[in-house]
């Protein structure tokens, strides 16, 4: 038994005669699944770029939103704003003005061109054309009737005196 057991050990322990085989790991050098790889490269790069153009954007609407609420651009703001708002007053005014109303006038503001006129329509109806000409020539127009609204009172009720003491009968 002894015997049959150093054969069998002899036998296991003999070494087998076979070739040595060595792969890499890295795709590009085996070139199995090297399209996958490059593909995989590929977006790491682009995201990289992406992360990179992404915050760059951020930063200058930050900067810009930043210089936009600076004291001094708002009070550039406010003042533009105002200054508006008085010009219109005064257009509004000299076009309805029951006095001396302008009949015809004209200006320019940030490159558009404002007209406007006092006409009489066939009906005898008195309106004011506004004509507005952007920088790049498109044209507007805007009829205002003169005279036909009363913002001020109801028409049916002008003459209507409200007494609010008195008492309701109901």
């Amino acid at each position: 038994m002894k015997k049959l057991s150093g054969i069998l050990l002899l036998l296991i322990a003999i070494p087998t005669k076979s070739d040595i085989v060595f792969d890499f790991k890295n795709p590009s050098f085996s070139g199995v699944g090297t399209g996958a790889h490059y593909l995989t490269i590929e977006n790491q790069e682009h995201s990289r770029k992406k992360a990179i153009e992404d915050a760059l954007e951020a930063a200058r609407k930050a900067a810009e939103r930043d210089a936009d609420n600076t004291t001094m651009a708002k009070f550039i703001r406010n003042l533009e704003s105002r200054i508006y708002s008085q010009m219109s007053k005064q257009l509004v005014e000299s076009m309805f003005s029951n006095d001396e109303a302008a009949n015809f006038g004209s200006f320019t503001l940030e490159g558009n061109v404002v007209t406007y006129e006092t006409l009489t329509q066939d009906t005898g109806e008195d309106v004011i054309r506004m004509r507005i000409v952007d920088e790049y020539g498109t044209e507007t127009i805007i009829e205002i009737p003169v005279g036909t609204g009363n913002f001020a009172q109801d028409p049916d009720t002008a003459d209507v005196d409200f007494d609010l003491d008195e008492e309701w009968d109901v």
